[in-house]
């Protein structure tokens, strides 16, 4: 009897930890559909003040461009 009653008890524990995790998933995926519907929003906004993401700016950065990137002399060559 106590082991049917431990059994009992373990399939309840593990049904609902499957529930709550499904339920954690389900959360999950609404926080990230509401994300993108955010996002969505805010680049049509955008959008309408005429912001342009492809306007040919880079990105900044805290690295300091290579030498072949700038046109930089390497250090230690003098001009000529």
């Amino acid at each position: 009897m106590p082991e049917e009653k431990s059994a009992d008890a373990v399939e309840k524990f593990l049904l609902e930890q499957k529930a709550i995790e499904d339920r954690r998933q389900a959360l999950i995926d609404d926080l990230l559909r509401q994300r993108a519907e955010a996002i969505k929003v805010f680049d049509d906004k955008l959008a309408k003040l005429g912001y342009d993401s492809s306007s040919g700016k880079h990105k900044r950065s805290h690295h300091k461009p290579s030498a072949l990137d700038a046109g930089a002399i390497p250090k230690g060559k003098a001009k000529v």
